[in-house]
């Protein structure tokens, strides 16, 4: 296979690669420390949502960083996008854990996968309404947000991390969608790699607040 030639779609490919391997690490860290059952399924659900996150950058640097058929292109991003669908899904589950408990979000796993899937096969089927997807992204974030900063009120250890994570991750979302941004650091970014970038921090402060949350409270 060959390497594409434009300089951002490169750069954009690194970053993925980038964010996947701080996704994957993160689960290992995440997953290092005994916890009782409760606290696991806590683990397990986010590791699930960072995973499908990790995956899907893998996807995405494949997708940017190779010439690749038009089929296979496409396939990939079909698979890229149901992994985003269920890793919103997992990240709304993983909210209702830390908000409510370990019984309420048992309850809301099935609904919220049924959710995502919905979501992504009505954007499948109807690809010009694909904003609906953007919208529901956007409600769990701020769902997400809403929740940790009444977590940091209470007193919650990592709360104010994971709000930090949500924050920047609405941040990426927000640069992803101005496609006129670029920026040359040396290399060349577009408005992906800019985005892969600053959810990638945010994704260490969502690991970093799941670790407070979890084994240090």
């Amino acid at each position: 296979m060959k390497l594409v030639e434009d300089p951002a779609e490169q750069t954009t490919a690194l970053t993925d690669i980038i964010l996947a391997l701080v996704a994957f690490g993160g689960i290992l860290v995440l997953q290092w420390f005994p916890v009782n059952a409760s606290e696991q399924w806590r683990i397990n659900i986010w590791s699930a949502a960072i995973g499908l996150i990790g995956l899907a950058a893998a996807l995405g640097a494949v997708a940017h960083g190779l010439v690749l058929k038009t089929t296979l292109h496409n396939r990939i991003w079909l698979v890229l996008n149901m992994a985003l669908a269920l890793a919103v899904s997992l990240f709304v589950v993983g909210v209702i854990n830390d908000l409510w408990s370990y019984q309420a979000s048992r309850i809301a796993l099935p609904f919220m996968l049924f959710v995502g899937l919905g979501f992504y096969l009505t954007t499948l089927i109807y690809p010009e309404i694909f904003f609906l997807f953007i919208v529901y992204e956007g409600l769990a974030l701020s769902f997400a947000l809403g929740a940790y900063l009444f977590l940091v009120g209470a007193g919650e250890p990592g709360a104010g991390l994971m709000a930090g994570g949500v924050l920047l991750s609405m941040v990426a979302a927000g640069l992803q969608a101005s496609k006129s941004i670029v920026l040359k650091l040396i290399w060349k970014f577009d408005h992906n790699g800019i985005y892969h970038i600053v959810q990638t921090i945010g994704l260490l402060f969502l690991i970093a607040g799941l670790l407070g949350m979890t084994i240090f409270e």
